[in-house]
């Protein structure tokens, strides 16, 4: 599990452009978001690497 905070996730569309992009790595991955926190957690097989670059591609900024 990678838990990361997202400042910049701000509305419901971005929590649309964070699951996708983590599907987009790992299309088993479950993923868990507090909009109000900027938080998201990740259960996936996938290296936590992966999963952080595909959320800066989306233009994110993960802590």
């Amino acid at each position: 599990m990678i838990e990361l905070t997202l400042p910049d996730m701000t509305c419901g569309h971005c929590v649309k452009a964070v699951t996708q992009a983590v599907k987009a790595v790992d299309d088993q991955a479950e993923v868990s978001v507090d909009l109000n926190a900027h938080r998201v957690r990740i259960e996936s097989t996938a290296a936590p690497e992966r999963l952080r670059a595909a959320l800066v591609e989306q233009g994110y900024t993960p802590a």
